[in-house]
């Protein structure tokens, strides 16, 4: 294996097999032998020019199970049957090598190959699929609810993307410290529904860059679908739901993860944009050091003082991580934590940066089968210099167990969290952490408040005020937006026409949304003339919980959201 290559190991006990090499093909197609029910894919040798390999393990309908990507800092992928619903016979290993001289630049569909099964003389057969599954896991008839777990009759919830359809019912539950009752969330008598494709249609307004979705239609078979083709090098992100978006500095902001249409992680996971012009640059193989793995639910956290990205948890398919991963912004490369101390297994929980630390509140945590995913009410702080995991002492009005909910730290001294849901409830309540006391309390607001959500946008607007964007209540996916002033402990509701006006802002759950200090356009001309700088809300993404998927950027001057309080 002295020259590059790219190798495939299929199943435990198989030997490595080359699939692109330097005289090769810098494409190839491969079915994956029935018994096999591991896939590991690498690389070996110098990677010179060469930029990436692009890997997609297929259905029999040539539809992608899921994705990855080698990189020369992430030279290996793996793949097993239990993590991949989809993964029956006929699975095909589809490769792509770009950069480099590449010796046969041929695009058109490849051949698909074969390769040769490997049973050991001194080992039994493996099972076949139908036993495996037997015994890995209880027969099921899946129910696909709107809460993002897929209701098995055994009473096992899995945690997939929540960008489904859910029946429309509405029971209500009151929550401590709410001033209205929380509508059920969840049904379990929902149908399962397929994911519909990523909505990118036309259609530009004011400030909303990019493009406005429209509503997509349903995925339809056909040859030509069934057919992988080459497509060229994405100029901005794909749609998806649950990304995370952090300014780094006036200039630039980084998006990552996410999930996009049927269900399958993004294939391009990192992007960077720059502020000045709203352009896009994919950033996946900028960064050196261990990448972190697919996933959906985690919260990437922005540290101004070391000017590090801290991402936390989230999940992937029925796999969760409580892995740290950094990635600091000077150097451009990628750190994962061994830390110290415990943490769950987290998604969809709120992490807010407070004097360097990690303050990790709620989330779904997985339980063993067949009990149902729970949600937690701990908080849970990591230090980054010690690389330890610690639970303060904490008093006061605790908040339930909930996640989908958002933190928003104020003045360098307080939490407030507000919404989420705990299955089958969504709340609108609204709780302060005192983080010199360390106490909770709920608190009691006045005004016309959001009504019960989760997977909603929150971002800090001023000393004092901060917005609730949009997000999903049970029924519908929302485009109504709130202000919420500390002083007064009082709700707002604005209606700006580019975050709440059907022909401009589409309803949508599981969006990125954060403000940070942008250059407004010049207003003298000359070589002497300076960008004034203003503070900017941006909204990215998400998902109306029917299926249809986001890529549009909407940019909103934040003063315009604050004068619109007194137009109220």
């Amino acid at each position: 294996m002295g020259d590059f290559g790219i190798y495939a190991v299929f199943g435990v006990n198989g030997p490595p097999q080359r699939l692109l090499s330097v005289e090769g093909s810098c494409r190839v197609c491969v079915a994956v032998p029935p018994s096999v029910r591991q896939v590991v894919l690498f690389s070996s040798g110098p990677w010179g020019e060469r930029i990436c390999v692009n890997a997609e393990l297929n259905d029999a309908d040539r539809f992608p199970i899921t994705i990855g990507k080698l990189t020369p800092y992430n030279k290996c992928l793996s793949w097993e049957q239990w993590e991949e619903e989809t993964w029956t016979d006929g699975v095909t290993l589809g490769v792509t090598l770009e950069g480099g001289n590449l010796v046969k630049a041929d695009w058109s569909e490849p051949e698909l190959m074969s390769v040769k099964e490997y049973t050991p003389k001194d080992h039994t057969a493996p099972l076949a699929p139908r036993e495996l599954n037997g015994k890995r896991k209880r027969e099921r008839a899946s129910e696909e609810g709107g809460d993002g777990k897929k209701m098995t009759t055994g009473g096992e919830e899995e945690n997939v993307c929540p960008n489904g359809a859910a029946e429309k019912t509405t029971p209500v539950r009151k929550g401590r410290g709410q001033t209205k009752g929380g509508q059920k969330l969840f049904s379990a008598g929902a149908g399962a529904t397929k994911m519909k494709g990523t909505a990118n249609g036309a259609g530009e307004a004011q400030e909303i860059v990019g493009k406005t979705p429209p509503q997509s239609a349903a995925r339809t078979k056909s040859k030509q679908a069934k057919t992988p083709t080459h497509t060229a090098p994405l100029v901005s992100p794909s749609g998806r739901w649950g990304p995370t978006l952090c300014p780094i500095d006036a200039q630039t902001a980084i998006l990552i993860g996410g999930q996009g249409s049927r269900m399958q992680f993004c294939k391009d996971p990192m992007w960077k944009l720059c502020t000045e012009d709203m352009s896009w640059f994919a950033a996946e193989t900028l960064a050196e050091g261990p990448t972190p793995e697919a996933r959906i639910g985690h919260t990437a956290t922005y540290d101004p003082d070391s000017r590090r990205i801290f991402v936390f948890g989230g999940s992937k398919n029925r796999k969760w991580f409580n892995d740290v991963h950094i990635l600091d912004t000077q150097s451009w490369k990628w750190t994962m934590v061994e830390a110290q101390g415990k943490v769950p297994p987290l998604a969809y929980h709120s992490c807010s940066m407070f004097r360097g630390e990690l303050f990790v509140l709620g989330g779904v945590f997985p339980r063993p089968n067949p009990d149902p995913d729970g949600c937690s009410d701990s908080l849970y702080i990591f230090d980054p210099d010690l690389s330890i995991w610690y639970q303060p002492i904490v008093t006061g009005d605790t908040p339930t167990p909930r996640s989908g909910h958002s933190a928003c730290v104020m003045q360098e001294r307080r939490i407030y969290v507000f919404g989420g849901w705990d299955t089958p409830v969504c709340y609108n309540d609204m709780y302060m952490l005192d983080l010199g006391l360390m106490e909770f309390s709920a608190v009691k607001t006045t005004g016309k408040g959001p009504s019960p959500r989760s997977w909603h946008g929150s971002a800090v607007l001023s000393d004092t005020k901060f917005l609730i964007h949009g997000g999903y209540n049970g029924n519908n996916a929302l485009s109504d937006a709130f202000i919420f002033d500390i002083d007064a402990n009082s709700w707002t509701e604005v209606a700006l026409p580019q975050l709440t006006l059907p022909q401009l802002c589409v309803p949508r759950a599981g969006h990125a949304i954060i403000t940070m200090d942008t250059a407004s356009p010049r207003r003298f001309s000359g070589e002497g003339a300076a960008a004034a700088v203003r503070s900017t809300l941006l909204v990215f993404g998400g998902g109306d919980n029917e299926g249809n998927f986001y890529s549009d950027l909407t940019t909103v001057a934040v003063e315009d959201l604050l004068g619109a309080i007194s137009r109220e």
